[in-house]
């Protein structure tokens, strides 16, 4: 019950702050990423004993800032309403886990995608995606830990499974930052 109380706190301070922060303008397009992380998320890859999935919470981050929290909230609530995937008791926790590392990637790599060159936007976009999940992960490793010490090897067992994602996520939002940068370099303002 503690983990699921600070989880739905903190996730209900971010998602205050992005819908103070969201402009109306961009609602399209935290609508389309909102729907990216929805598909996204539903495609659940084995590996060994956990299973994972892309995310894209750090584009999400780069690209909405704030806005990443209820974006990824909506559509946690509508996995778990519409698949019982996640589940309403823990979507304060989930959207946490997710957009808290969404809008850490944005404060940490979104000037240098703007300001910088190709080369230090692929840079910033790989690294964004990566930490992304990295904290991803270990925040759903420490929600479980404090949950119940017998969750502590399954916690270990998500880290390890989610270093592949890692990777793929990196190259994902890298290609989608300069891609965007490139040919529609109004959705990367805001």
């Amino acid at each position: 019950m503690p983990v699921l109380v600070t989880g739905f706190v903190c996730a209900a301070a971010g998602v205050a702050i992005g819908v103070k922060k969201i402009n109306a303008d961009n609602m399209p397009k935290i609508a389309v990423l909102s729907a990216a992380f929805f598909v996204a998320s539903l495609i659940h890859v084995p590996v060994g004993l956990a299973s994972v999935h892309l995310v894209l919470n750090g584009l999400i981050g780069i690209l909405l800032g704030w806005a990443a929290f209820p974006a990824i909230m909506v559509s946690l609530a509508l996995q778990a309403m519409l698949f019982q995937f996640g589940g309403i008791t823990t979507l304060g926790v989930n959207t946490f886990n997710m957009a808290f590392p969404a809008v850490v990637s944005f404060f940490l790599f979104r000037n240098m995608i703007m300001t910088g060159n190709k080369i230090k936007t692929i840079i910033a976009g790989c690294m964004g995606g990566i930490l992304a999940i990295a904290l991803s992960a270990v925040l759903v490793a420490l929600s479980l830990a404090y949950t119940d010490r017998a969750f502590f090897t399954p916690a270990m067992v998500i880290l390890a499974a989610h270093i592949p994602v890692m990777v793929v996520e990196g190259i994902i939002t890298s290609f989608c930052v300069v891609f965007l940068k490139t040919v529609k370099p109004e959705l990367m303002e805001g």
